[in-house]
């Protein structure tokens, strides 16, 4: 992947990457790639590799707002069809001690988890508002791959 890449093509790549692999193997089967990052000042934060790691991608998130992106790709290779779409998503953390997130990261296991975090095991300690999909945040737009789906 291109280091030049943005948050929003880095995604997509990875999804159509994912996709294609896998399309590959099964050349009669509809395929779906996601691939989902947080970005937040410049830089993207993926999985953290470590309990350090995402520590200290969370207190960098702490009462900060970022942006979720989304690749999502499509590939049904004996049909010779393939699509994709970006999804993007604003969050807005609460501002939590550093106890408290100690213990929210204890809880949710954040090591699979892109920006160290569990949307959807969140019970509002942590995320303060959402500005888009929700879904996207926990990992797969739901609302727009149906439309995508429908129309495929």
């Amino acid at each position: 992947m291109p280091p030049h890449f943005s948050p929003g093509e880095t995604v997509l790549y990875n999804a159509r990457a994912k996709a294609r692999a896998i399309a590959r193997q099964h050349r009669d089967a509809l395929v779906l790639g996601v691939d989902t990052v947080v970005a937040f000042e410049g830089e993207i934060f993926g999985k953290p590799s470590d309990m350090e790691k995402a520590e200290t991608m969370l207190r960098r998130l702490n009462g900060q707002s970022h942006v979720v992106y989304s690749g999502v790709w499509l590939a049904h290779f004996a049909n010779g069809r393939e699509c994709g779409f970006i999804e993007i998503t604003h969050v807005h953390f609460r501002r939590l001690t550093s106890d408290a997130l100690r213990h929210y990261l204890a809880r949710i296991g954040p090591l699979d988890k892109a920006g160290a975090y569990a949307a959807q095991d969140d019970r509002g300690e942590l995320i303060h508002s959402v500005d888009g999909s929700f879904t996207n945040v926990i990992g797969l737009p739901m609302e727009r791959l149906e439309s995508v789906l429908e129309a495929f």
